[in-house]
């Protein structure tokens, strides 16, 4: 790769970062207006008024929406006939500290058990990235979240004993969203990972996370269950930030696994009223797609 093309590709990457710090992807934009628009409670609908300014303040100012820009995390699926795929790493962690400084984003990255911000949120082992080849594919498709501090704090997996089920599963949530939720400021979108062991239901909750809020899980007894957790979060009125309100969450999402008959894994992972979290396509020229932000780039008057 030329220093030319090498310059192209940190940016389109750089430029993606920071659209996802100043923008919410457009499902969850759409859901917070809908939210916000049936509430009846006064001080949730403050709340609420208070974060649909924000929203307008962060696209006038092309400013980040929230001062915790998170830990970045890129999930990469890339076709193993896309040119630049042994830069891919180097691009991305480049771009990361680009980002950083231009946007800016408030360096989050501190040293393994240290206290010592290494002040670009690049380090050890960030940003973190997560590689999937798709076999005969020129594309690159990036799909990208910023992990802040209070929506990873009610981050849980773990295994069930054998014939717990989906009863359990359902406490498992319930319980993680009252002992922890409010921390994570909501109305919160839910991800969640039925996996055969306490890894592998965790990565899943991550990536159920990253999927748009009105999917559903292919297999119908899965999307059933969303639709019931979902609804029973909502009869919380925890939210909005804790105030107050009639709705807890703006959505759930499962992702699944088969599982050991003996064991059923279950993680969480929440994401804030402010779900920060990008989709785009690259191509093997470095022309892209988009894919996450359309609607919501628009700046309000």
């Amino acid at each position: 790769m030329d220093g030319k093309t090498r310059e192209k590709f940190v940016n389109i990457i750089s430029d993606f970062t920071a659209t996802v710090g100043i923008f919410l992807p457009d499902d969850v934009e759409a859901r917070l207006r809908e939210v916000a628009s049936e509430e009846t409670l006064d001080s949730a609908k403050a709340m609420y008024g208070c974060m649909l300014e924000d929203l307008k303040l962060a696209k006038q100012l092309h400013r980040p929406l929230c001062q915790d820009t998170g830990v970045l995390q890129y999930f990469v699926e890339v076709g193993t006939e896309f040119p630049y795929l042994d830069e891919i790493g180097e691009v991305i962690t480049e771009a990361a500290a680009k980002c950083t400084l231009e946007t800016p984003l408030r360096p989050n990255v501190v040293e393994p058990l240290g206290e010592h911000n290494t002040g670009n949120n690049v380090g050890w082992g960030a940003p973190y990235i997560e590689y999937e080849l798709v076999p005969h594919s020129k594309d690159l498709r990036i799909k990208m979240y910023m992990a802040g501090g209070g929506c990873s704090l009610p981050g849980r997996s773990k295994v069930l004993m054998p014939l717990q089920g989906v009863e359990e599963v359902k406490q498992f949530v319930y319980e993680t969203v009252v002992d922890w939720g409010v921390n994570a400021c909501p109305p919160l979108c839910i991800g969640i990972g039925l996996g055969t062991c306490a890894a592998t239901s965790a990565m899943l909750s991550k990536k159920a996370l990253l999927r748009p809020i009105g999917t559903h899980n292919e297999m119908p007894k899965i999307a059933q269950l969303e639709k019931e957790i979902e609804e029973g979060l909502n009869s919380l009125g925890i939210a909005p930030l804790g105030f107050g309100g009639s709705k807890s969450v703006l959505s759930v999402n499962i992702e699944c696994g088969g599982h050991h008959p003996a064991t059923l894994g279950v993680g969480i992972t929440t994401g804030c009223w402010a779900t920060r979290r990008g989709d785009m396509i690259i191509h093997d020229d470095l022309s892209f797609e988009l894919l996450s932000h359309k609607k919501s780039l628009e700046v309000e008057d």
